[in-house]
């Protein structure tokens, strides 16, 4: 039997195909600097728009979603997790004060189904909308012996812009300085490995209904990470200037917002100031864990936490509710070692 590259486990037709259903979804995605089509040996952008701005920075984020990537294969549910992997890169670019202009993806699967593929590009493209960013291109890379066939995993690469001017470093917090939490989806992408540990990881078991969650725990925990971009713009447009932003993802509170603070300053969180997403609060019974490691693993209800003046929390407040996102007023930053308290 004459082998060829189909029977060794990698289908080309198959990947055609793919990239044939993923067009309508990238094509959504365009901004006029986009030049060329799907299909070259890279993604073309121009920055002619650039040349505008006194002194831009390029910034760039990458990530993927983790072991949330688990739950999208029990519950054979693939066309959100696109999301979760640009929310996860786009919204460390804005965290710097940065507008994302582009990005890539990475899918690497056992077996590429087109019809599942084009699902998760689905998902990638619906991020990148409600980033403003465009898909430019990406990668499907079909892994036999090295992935089960029903597997896959999912990661992407943003690039970003901001005037030098404009970057939100948290050189200039002080004492005084008032902290605003900005909601969460519920878990986003982030500590799954321990949620997997929890909960029993069967369909059986993800598609029980919970009272308190309003809907199944699948569904709530497959729900994607809210991209902050628009809300970022929002802040920007009504002439804030943010002082330190922190995107809390993996290592909560503890390890992210000290990360946005300069030498001197200690954020203090008043735990009871907002709203705590009833997932958490489930987790943490069911699982008997320790509050200090919900606060060390998980947003706990806010992705987000901005640091601004006093005399711009209004202003901040309003601008962020007229991007329809949710917000509080958490905390304030005060002298003493750099870190985080909790009260």
């Amino acid at each position: 039997m004459a082998l060829d590259y189909k029977k060794a486990g990698v289908d080309i037709e198959a990947g055609y195909k793919s990239v044939e259903l993923m067009k309508e979804y990238v094509k959504g995605t365009m901004r006029p600097e986009v030049l060329g089509g799907l299909g070259g040996f890279s993604g073309a952008f121009s920055l002619s728009k650039i040349k505008e701005m006194e002194d831009p920075v390029l910034l760039s984020g990458t990530d993927g979603v983790g072991t949330k990537i688990k739950l999208a294969f029990l519950l054979d549910k693939h066309d959100t997790i696109g999301i979760d992997a640009v929310a996860m890169c786009v919204n460390d670019v804005a965290c710097a004060g940065g507008e994302p202009l582009f990005f890539l993806d990475y899918i690497a699967c056992g077996k590429n189904i087109p019809e599942k593929i084009a699902a998760i590009v689905k998902g990638v493209a619906e991020g990148c909308k409600q980033s403003d960013a465009a898909l430019i291109g990406g990668e499907t890379a079909e892994h036999p012996d090295l992935m089960p066939e029903d597997e896959y995993d999912v990661a992407g690469f943003a690039v970003g812009v901001v005037d030098r001017k404009d970057m939100i470093d948290g050189s200039t917090i002080k004492d005084g300085d008032v902290l605003i939490g900005v909601a969460s989806t519920g878990v986003h992408s982030n500590g799954f490995s321990l949620v997997r540990k929890v909960f029993e990881m069967t369909k059986e078991s993800l598609d029980t209904y919970y009272d308190e969650l309003g809907a199944t725990l699948g569904e709530t925990l497959l729900t994607p990470t809210r991209i902050y971009v628009k809300m970022m713009k929002s802040i920007k447009n009504a002439g804030v200037r943010v002082k330190g932003c922190s995107h809390i993802t993996g290592g909560g509170f503890y390890e992210n917002i000290p990360r946005m603070l300069p030498d001197g300053i200690k954020a203090v969180v008043e735990k009871n100031s907002y709203d705590i997403p009833p997932i958490f609060t489930l987790m943490q019974k069911k699982g008997q864990i320790e509050e200090h490691m919900m606060y060390n693993t998980y947003n706990m209800g806010l992705g987000m936490v901005l640091a601004v003046d006093p005399a711009d929390v209004d202003k901040t407040l309003d601008a962020i509710k007229a991007s329809g996102d949710k917000a509080w007023v958490v905390g304030k930053c005060v002298s003493g070692d750099k870190g985080v308290e909790l009260i």
